[in-house]
């Protein structure tokens, strides 16, 4: 069953299945103005936004023009293979993110999700080895997840399908 609250498909809001919960773009801008709220009213202010790619990158981006943070940056790990399918640990790939600008920083790392938390705990760990004053947020946090993230909208065990990874990759 699809719900649809809007003139079109883009405008949906959370649309659920039996097995999955689908964030539409309206509300995606909706969760990240009220992440950005929380954020702020906790009293963190941070220097740098560094979103987790490449499902942190779009929450990333909205959180850092919500709070008004120019300095983003990125550090790619892969963990998921294919949907509900995941590698043995997540790894990094290049290229890799320069620390040495953020030590003494408050920085605000962003993901789509905490999930199994591995991601998260992962980078949360880098950072803070080199000195970096760091809070999590998540758009959604799992039940599962070893890492409870300082921020994040809503809690679910369903799988998420977001509007940017909601479709295929576009080929020839």
């Amino acid at each position: 069953m699809v719900l649809i609250d809007g003139e079109n498909a883009g405008d949906s809001v959370q649309t659920t299945f039996s097995e999955k919960e689908v964030l539409g773009w309206l509300e995606f801008g909706d969760a990240s103005r009220s992440l950005a709220m929380d954020i702020v009213a906790s009293g963190f202010a941070p220097d740098f936004v560094i979103a987790i790619a490449r499902g942190g990158l779009v929450p990333g981006g909205a959180l850092a023009y919500a709070l008004g943070t120019k300095s983003c940056g990125s550090l790619n790990v892969e963990f998921y293979t294919d949907v509900e399918s995941t590698l043995d640990e997540p790894i990094f790939l290049p290229p890799m993110l320069d620390n040495s600008a953020l030590i003494g920083k408050n920085v605000l790392l962003v993901d789509d999700v905490a999930d199994s938390g591995r991601t998260l705990k992962l980078v949360i760990e880098l950072l803070e080895r080199a000195g970096v004053i760091v809070k999590s947020a998540t758009l959604y946090a799992k039940p599962q997840s070893i890492v409870s993230p300082d921020f994040f909208w809503r809690k679910t065990d369903r799988w998420i399908v977001f509007p940017w990874s909601a479709h295929p990759p576009v080929s020839a």
